[in-house]
């Protein structure tokens, strides 16, 4: 009756381990291409030039704004479009859009980079 009555307790006294979260492919993305120049906490940088903070940004409240800019460039910001695919880069502006102080819980999908996003330049179309 003790044993079992400890085992009772010990199970009790355990942490319920939860189920790990999906990895978010986009925090990936942003690990390998963006956190270069807009760092790792997205609060962008000043230097020889300026990089735009992407943390809480009102600017991207809108999905339209980061896939243009991402699939097209903007200042020294490079396009993407043709380097990465459009799942990428929906990945990314949905890690961007819900992280580092951004709260905009509207998802963007490929179809939306797809048909939102600027063309490739010329040559560099996947």
């Amino acid at each position: 009756m003790k044993a079992s009555l400890f085992f009772v307790g010990l199970v009790l006294a355990v942490p319920v381990i939860a189920k790990p979260a999906a990895p978010d492919p986009g925090a990936k993305v942003y690990e390998e291409l963006c956190q270069a120049c807009h760092m790792a906490n997205a609060m962008g940088a000043v230097g020889a030039g300026k990089v735009t903070a992407l943390a809480k940004n009102p600017n991207l409240e809108s999905a339209d704004y980061p896939i243009t800019v991402v699939t097209g460039g903007k200042g020294a910001m490079p396009w993407f479009r043709g380097q990465l695919t459009d799942q990428q880069i929906a990945d990314v502006i949905n890690h961007v859009r819900s992280h580092y102080g951004n709260r905009y819980k509207d998802k963007i999908s490929a179809a939306d980079v797809a048909e939102r996003g600027l063309p490739a330049p010329p040559g560099r179309e996947r």
